[in-house]
Formats: structure tokens, sequence, C-alpha cells
């Protein structure tokens, strides 16, 4: 959306924005609202059809849990869904929440990158990588890590490895239904300042790896046609995880079988679940159609389809909140700024040379007195005592 959009349409955007990002209907709007204004009159609030009065707008700011100035901040950046992972029963009114909440989350990161001085040009080759089979996604995989320079190695922290090319890590609380977004900020030149990869929170470090390598992978590709994007993206998001030419130094090019106490090695190296890493293997040809098929029968009769053995905590992102608290010590945002961007509360601490002077300065009068009196003794008895300091005092009447 350009930076120039008159006020009016700022405010209608906004007003929808927030409440799909709430989760609320215009009902449950209206409610939080106490009764002041009508579903009816929200819904011409957030058409363009009427304006609200600077009561309603301040009551619809604190319903929404924004300051009443952020309903007419206009956007700095578009913000484009790339993919939205989910499945058929998820409906419409969640779709919209999540879709709007990581619009929201997006733009308030990019406005915090220009704070910090880090809203230079990203290295995120959004929708530049053309792939017209399933086998050049290899190829893209090995390209991305080697623009970003990682080696061959595993990836040891994925959360790291894109918070630090300005792709934004976010876990939100939602339905088992939803299984990830990716989306893009373009400026008005068009260019990418930012990009963000979100997951649903509580998921396991081995499945929400996968997820965020294959939300990178819809970022990333450009499938030609022909192209299944899912198995695309999928296909990408291993391999940029597991590089095949690394992962076969180490397993081998063609197995005839390979064991439970391996596949488990190979998840605490990669990162990976098992389901993936039978996956792995199967697309790189060390491990046949019958040996896969064995595997799969297994994860599915023991349940691992869900909670697999070894499961570890998911990892968490750094940036925002090194971000927030350093532009909050800089003086950049005010603390409820802060506290709105973390979603928790944030300590104003102040230096402890000011703490103590302000802490001093309460005292009566006569206290400071004593105290002051009291410590100038103390350092009176500590110069005597010094035999530098005494290379530098006035001597005294009858000294020699």
């Amino acid at each position: 959306m350009p930076r120039h959009i008159s006020p009016s349409n700022v405010l209608t955007m906004r007003l929808r924005q927030l409440r799909l990002a709430r989760g609320l209907t215009l009902d449950a709007l209206a409610a939080a609202m106490g009764g002041l204004v009508t579903k009816q009159a929200l819904s011409k609030y957030e058409g363009g059809k009427a304006q609200p009065s600077l009561r309603v707008l301040t009551t619809l700011a604190r319903a929404l849990k924004v300051k009443t100035l952020e309903l007419y901040r206009a956007p700095d950046v578009r913000i484009e869904v790339v993919a939205f992972r989910k499945r058929s029963q998820l409906g419409k009114k969640e779709q919209e929440r999540v879709e709007n909440l990581v619009a929201r989350m997006l733009e308030d990161r990019t406005r915090l990158q220009g704070l910090i001085a880090e809203d230079r040009e990203t290295d995120i080759p959004a929708n530049a990588m053309p792939v017209r089979t399933l086998d050049a996604v290899e190829e893209r995989a090995d390209e991305l890590r080697k623009r970003w320079n990682l080696g061959d190695d595993p990836v040891a922290r994925m959360t790291d490895v894109l918070e630090d090319h300005h792709v934004h890590v976010a876990e939100i609380d939602a339905s088992e239904r939803f299984d990830g977004l990716a989306a893009v900020a373009r400026g008005d030149d068009g260019t990418v300042r930012a990009a963000a990869v979100v997951s649903r929170r509580g998921v396991p470090a081995a499945r929400q790896r996968l997820n965020l390598a294959h939300e990178l992978g819809h970022l990333v590709l450009k499938t030609g046609k022909g192209v299944d994007e899912e198995k695309a993206a999928f296909r990408f998001g291993a391999a940029f995880l597991a590089p095949a030419s690394t992962l076969r130094r180490e397993v081998g090019v063609r197995r005839s079988a390979i064991g439970l106490d391996e596949l488990l090695l190979l998840k605490r190296r990669y990162g990976m679940s098992l389901q993936a890493l039978v996956h792995r293997l199967h697309d790189l040809g060390v491990i046949n159609d019958v040996h896969a098929q064995q595997w799969w029968r297994t994860i599915n009769t023991q349940g691992w389809e869900k909670v697999e053995p070894e499961e570890a905590p998911p990892e968490e992102p750094q940036w925002l909140r090194r971000a927030t608290l350093r532009a909050f010590s800089e003086g950049l945002l005010t603390a409820g700024e802060a506290e709105a961007l973390l979603g928790e509360k944030v300590e104003e601490q102040a230096p402890t040379s000011l703490v103590e002077h302000r802490a001093f300065m309460r005292l009566p009068l006569d206290e400071r007195r004593r105290l002051l009196a009291r410590q100038a003794d103390t350092m009176s008895d500590y110069y005597r005592r010094d035999p530098n300091w005494r290379e530098f005092a006035v001597a005294e009447p009858g000294d020699e």
C-alpha cells in the first residue's frame, strides 16, 4: 500500500486489519467497546462510509490495544503473503486472522529495522530462483547456502540463519490445521525490505526447523509449469538442512537398510524428524522404495507421525527481543512501544549512579548532611594512609 494513502483510507485499513488480527467479529468489537457503537457503525467505519468521533476513536484504540495515533499510521511497506499452508478444515476467519496478524507483525519489525539502522536492502532472492523440475530444487538450495556463506555443514540454528538475513521468524498460537506461512515486505520501489516465515507455536524443534526451511522455499523459489509448489518447497527445505553431498558422504550413496539408532544420530546432527530423514534418503536414492515403505509403516504404527523419540524444544527466535531492547535503551522506543512489540513488561533501568543520587536526594536534609560528613571523614583517613597521595600533599608548616 502506498505511503501517500489518505488518512481516512489508512483508518479503514487499520481498523479491519487490527480487528481481524485480534480475531474479533464486529459484534465482539462492539461488545469490547461497551456498546458505545453498534456493529453496523463499525462496518461503516471499516468501509469508509462514516468517520468515528474522537471519543469513539479513543475507545476503539483501547479495545484494539493500540494507541489512537496508531490507527492513522500509514504502512511503510506493502505486505504480500507468498504462501499459506493449511488443511482444508481451516476456516476463512482463522485464515484472515493469521494473515492480518502476520502483516501487522512484519510491518512492526520492518519499522524496527529502520530504527536501529538495519534497513539496508536484504539478501532475500524473493521468488527469484527458477525451478523446472524437482531435482533442480537441490541446486537452488545449495545456491542459497553458498550465497549466505553457510558451507556444507548442518545448520546449527535455523532461526539464527534466517534472522541474520532479515527473514523474521515468528511462532503464533493457531489451530493445528495451520501449518505455516511465508510473507514478504516490499518498499515503495518494489525492493524486498524484509520477509517472514511463520509456524505454529509448540511444534518440536525438528518439525519447526523443517517448517521454517519449507517456508523459505516458498519465499525464494519460482516454480515452473508442472512443478508442484508444495513438493518443491518440501524438497528445498530438506536439501537446505541436509545438503546432498554431506549426507551421502556420511551415510553412503546406496544403502540396503538403515536402523533406528543411526536415524536418531542423524536426527541429532541435522535437526530433522525421522519422517523427514526417511523422505530425504529416499529422494536421494540412498534407500529404495521398499525400505522407505517399511520405515513409513513403522512410523505410522509407532505413532511417530505426531510424537517421535528424542523430541527437542523448538528454537527461540532472538532478533525481535534483541532489537527491541536495543532501541528502547537508546531512547528510540518508549516503554509502552517496547512492551507492545514484546508482549511483556519492560523494566526502565536508570544508571546506578542516577538511582543512588535520586535515593539520596529523597532523604531528609539532616540525614544527607550526616552521610556527607561521614564520607568526608572516610576519604580523609584514606588519603592520610595512602603513601602515593602524600607525594602530592602540600607541606604543612614545620615539615622538612
